[in-house]
């Protein structure tokens, strides 16, 4: 008798080997058509054994199954692989001199890497898309085939499929290989794979780009076409919705249109801010200085350039030269910092430091480069110089707990003032090549660990992730429109200090090495402000933003008048804009609304002879007339409390 145990507890017994699909129907019709495939383990769907596998997939022994739909991630992981293989399909249908490389599953859709003779066109996005439409009416059978790995080469060598060929060649001889067909296309997977074409009805191809072959420059460019794929229509249209929204807030848009910032050739990876794109930067490194300040911070300033001794001590030279800009000078071998670490390692090391002394906090706004790779590169997300606001902490193994717990609550209430109040928490554990004795992992993850509880943070734990010198929290952003960014890090580090000599006397007045803490809350400046841009879809709120206040009079009769309370709102402090040219105001706030400027004061001869002023929030909200007085009150309010709000 063969039992299979089902996620509600229950137990369904056969007396014969059986399919998942034969499982899911014998629970009901409606399960056995949502049937995408199964999950079965020896200790529930969720124990570390439990492998996904087709609806055909048979089984022979006493298992736990777990019936895989498209309502759950798995579902969707293996609708998108599928399509990506429908799309393979439709291509060698309409293409067939195209090869076929690889095609796996990435965050919201897929790709497939194609080689061909020439470009792909929109029309023939298009013309695939189309055939794949076709295919799916069809309804065609998806089943797996075992082969030997010798007999899979000459057969794609065979078809003139020589990339395949390739990746197959790689495996080891006496590994099977997975096998999906479809119709008459076949192709490399290890699955699980949809039943038929039939169930692939939601998708969307996307884009082309190049990719070279197994990413190698030296290589042929391939065409990678990007596609979409969901369980309903609705979710899809959801999805292409947020598209549009994040094509809106793209902050490389922004930047031009709100005359914040520009790039140029002549200085790739690089940024040249404007007066307004500055004023944003003023205003995080004043509220980030004042964390320093007010977290028992000493700021600290670290050169620009280093010998490569130095950085050969760190290791940076032998396994990152080729990140780092270098340089030479009188027979000597420089590089600009990539980051700060080392140079806060040289501060600490200046005088005799006590246990007393400890946890001994730096900070500073420290200016770096990386020589990223061109293609990398993405407005002021991803550069070659940035700015951290770094931090490290020297203290004991026995502080890291209580400094780990500090900064959790200080992270929460930074991020919470810029308006980001959604936070993924993971730690990053040991992994298998690392430096220090176990007794100093385990107390320094348990300390992470115990941080993210006393701080009431859910996290999640992902083992082998962590640097070789210590393990590290990762703090992830959720913005406005549900995207992810990967921000803030707590990295416990054992190994630089000792490199660079960093000692401390201890109670026993013995020499001790300190752990340092490397931290950084907003990280790279660049990449924040651009991940804010986009955050208020350039709508900064009054704290924020580069313009607090434009004062538009309706004529020239009120321009002395106008002129006074925008010198008055200045001299409290606020960032204000004079507006005074002779146009019709209809153009002023048309002009200045699109300027995303959070607040627009109205003056006309009523208000003049009142000494009052119209108040026009952004967004075209009327709020009334008020002195400039109270306006002023209700400005700097909003201000101290930073109010924010993320509307575009």
């Amino acid at each position: 008798m063969l039992n299979i145990k089902l996620p509600d507890g229950s137990v369904r017994s056969y007396d014969h080997p059986v399919t998942v699909a034969d499982v899911a129907a014998s629970i009901g019709p409606g399960l056995a058509k949502a049937a995408l495939g199964g999950r079965l383990s020896n200790g529930g769907g969720d124990a570390p054994d439990a492998r996904l596998v087709d609806t055909s997939s048979v089984i022979d022994h006493d298992v736990d199954l777990a019936i895989v739909t498209a309502k759950e991630p798995d579902g969707l992981d293996i609708i998108r692989h599928s399509t990506s293989h429908l799309m393979a399909d439709a291509v060698k249908e309409l293409f067939p001199d195209a090869q076929v490389t690889i095609g796996p599953v990435i965050a919201d859709g897929f790709y497939y890497d194609f080689s061909y003779k020439r470009p792909f066109t929109p029309e023939d996005l298009a013309a695939i898309e189309k055939r794949m439409a076709d295919i799916v009416k069809r309804d065609r059978p998806v089943t797996r085939e075992v082969w030997k790995r010798d007999d899979a080469v000459a057969f794609f060598k065979s078809i003139g499929e020589d990339y395949k060929a390739e990746i197959i060649g790689a495996i080891p001889a006496e590994q099977d290989i997975s096998l999906y067909r479809q119709g008459d296309f076949i192709d490399l997977c290890r699955g699980p794979h949809v039943p038929s074409t039939g169930k692939l009805k939601v998708f969307k191809l996307m884009k082309v780009a190049g990719a070279y072959w197994r990413g190698d420059s030296h290589n042929e460019m391939l065409q990678r076409i990007y596609g979409t794929a969901w369980a309903t229509k609705e979710e899809q249209d959801q999805y292409l919705h947020r598209l549009e929204e994040a094509e809106k807030r793209d902050h490389r848009k922004l930047g031009k249109q709100l005359d914040l910032f520009h790039m140029q050739d002549e200085a790739p990876g690089l940024i040249f801010w404007h007066p307004k794109g500055w004023a944003i930067w003023q205003q995080v490194e004043t509220y980030m200085r004042s964390v320093y300040q007010d977290n028992g911070y000493q700021e600290v300033k670290g050169p620009q350039i280093l010998d490569r001794a130095l950085w050969e001590k760190t290791g940076h030279w032998e396994n990152y030269k080729d990140a780092m800009f270098t340089t030479e000078s009188e027979n000597r071998s420089y590089a600009l910092k990539p980051m700060n670490c080392p140079g806060h390692v040289q501060i600490f090391n200046t005088g005799i430091r006590s246990y007393r002394d400890l946890p001994l906090r730096y900070g500073e706004f420290g200016q770096c480069h990386r020589n990223e790779p061109s293609g990398s590169l993405h407005g002021i997300m991803r550069v070659r110089g940035f700015t951290q606001d770094d931090g490290h902490i020297f203290c004991t193994e026995d502080q890291i707990l209580e400094e780990c717990v500090a900064y959790t609550a200080l992270l929460k209430k930074v991020y919470a003032d810029f308006g980001f109040t959604d936070i993924i928490y993971k730690i990053a554990l040991r992994p298998e090549k690392r430096i220090g004795s176990d007794e100093v992992w385990d107390k320094a993850e348990n300390a992470l660990m115990e941080s993210l509880r006393t701080s009431g943070c859910e996290f999640a734990l992902a083992p082998g992730d962590g640097a070789f010198y210590g393990p590290k929290i990762e703090y992830t952003l959720k913005d406005s429109l549900g995207r992810q960014w990967q921000c803030g890090t707590m990295q416990v580090d054992f190994s630089m200090p000792g490199r660079l000599g960093a000692e401390y006397v201890a109670e026993d007045n013995t020499r001790k090495v300190p752990v340092m803490l490397h931290r950084a809350i907003v990280g790279s400046m660049e990449r924040f402000i651009g991940m804010l841009i986009e955050h208020f879809g350039g709508a900064m709120p009054a704290w924020l933003a580069p313009v607090q206040v434009v004062v538009c009079n309706i004529s020239d009769a009120q321009s002395t008048y106008a002129q006074s309370v925008a010198l008055t709102l200045q001299k409290q402090g606020f960032r204000i804009h004079g507006d005074l040219r002779n146009e019709k105001i209809t153009y002023k706030i048309r002009e200045h609304s699109v300027q995303k400027v959070p607040y627009l004061l109205v003056i006309g001869d009523k208000e003049m002879g009142a000494g009052t002023v119209a108040v026009r929030a952004r967004g075209g909200v009327d709020l009334g007339v008020m002195s400039h007085v109270d306006f002023g009150r209700r400005l700097q309010e909003e201000v101290a409390t930073k109010a924010n709000s993320p509307t575009a």
